[in-house]
């Protein structure tokens, strides 16, 4: 993901919406319905496009007993929360 720990950790909480979640160093954990999504990232490299440096995380999604249904609603809002654009 193009962004930086402090942008994502700062946009996470309303990209999960109600949903009940512990966070630790690198890691979180979300509550969905019976089962989980685990989350882990880690700060990569910047990566540079011309004269445009972009900061960079590795994310990890691993869904835990969460019905695919359940998932793509999930993923739906999280990732128009965490989408960046341009017009």
């Amino acid at each position: 993901m193009a962004c930086s720990e402090a942008e994502w950790l700062q946009a996470l909480p309303a990209a999960i919406g109600d949903h009940a979640y512990a966070l630790r160093a690198g890691a979180a954990c979300i509550t969905l319905g019976g089962g989980e999504l685990q989350l882990q990232w880690q700060v990569q490299a910047p990566r540079q496009i011309a004269l445009i440096r972009l900061p960079r995380l590795r994310v990890r999604f691993d869904f835990r007993h969460v019905p695919e249904v359940e998932r793509h609603a999930f993923m739906q809002r999280f990732d128009l929360y965490t989408q960046r654009g341009g017009g």
